[in-house]
């Protein structure tokens, strides 16, 4: 077995070695991930400068780029060999909801899904590193159900643990995606010169967070494990767009 691990707190975060534990005599594992913390970068790569990779004491490799290019750089050319999994986290807070499309922590395991690798992406749900170790053995335990039950088609799952003591023993859910109300305001300050700057406002609220989806399971207990998919077509319209605006005999 060989694991590619990745995430988006970079290189020194607790997660990722948590995360490198949970594999431990799972197989062979190979850490390539961001130099510096890249939180919401969703699945961007860096196209307009080039990208260096170091090596760190411990043995991780990290990159000056995003969390998508550590694992396309991986997967194009860094290593020698095709991973049978890529893992990307465990990453310091939640990604439910519509946070899945900003994501860094999800992206990575979204580009190794791309490249038709089997691909999970792990989370706490709330930040601050609580209970880690209990986070760790629950990614062990899922690593371990998913490796048992095959890895010969690609998919793509995301994993939100509670930070919780007793992780380990809560029940898993299988869960759709719930729903955010739009952001709160943007903040707008001023900077030391007098300029004006803006930090992104923080995210709404829960909207959709009924039975079934993410935000239901963690906030009951319960280990949320998500599949996901990239097709971002919306099938159930195409007909009524057809009829809406397709046109014949135009060039």
């Amino acid at each position: 077995m060989r694991i590619l691990i990745a995430n988006d707190d970079g290189y020194l975060a607790p997660g990722i070695a948590a995360l490198v534990s949970a594999c431990e005599g799972l197989g062979t594992v190979e850490v390539i991930a961001p130099e510096q913390n890249a939180s919401g970068t969703s699945n961007s790569l860096t196209l307009h400068r080039p990208l260096s990779v170091y090596t760190a004491a411990n043995g991780y490799r990290y990159v000056n780029g995003t969390p998508s290019d550590c694992v396309h750089l991986a997967l194009t050319g860094l290593l020698d060999y095709k991973p049978d999994l890529v893992l990307s986290g465990i990453n310091n807070g939640a990604n439910m909801g519509d946070d899945t499309l900003y994501s860094g922590t999800v992206a990575a395991a979204t580009e190794g899904y791309l490249f038709g690798v089997p691909s999970i992406a792990f989370s706490q749900v709330e930040k601050g590193w609580g209970h880690l170790d209990a986070a760790s053995a629950v990614a062990r335990a899922l690593i371990q159900d998913v490796i048992a039950g095959g890895l010969d088609h690609p998919f793509l799952l995301s994993v939100n643990i509670p930070n919780r003591a007793d992780a380990a023993s809560l029940p898993r859910r299988i869960t759709r995606l719930g729903r955010r109300h739009a952001s709160e305001a943007t903040i707008q300050q001023r900077s030391p010169r007098g300029e004006p700057i803006y930090w992104i406002g923080p995210a709404g609220a829960e909207r959709e967070a009924g039975e079934g989806t993410d935000f239901h399971a963690t906030g009951n207990g319960a280990v949320s494990v998500t599949p996901l998919q990239v097709d971002l077509t919306e099938h159930a319209t195409l007909g009524d767009w057809r009829q809406r605006l397709q046109t014949t005999g135009r060039p």
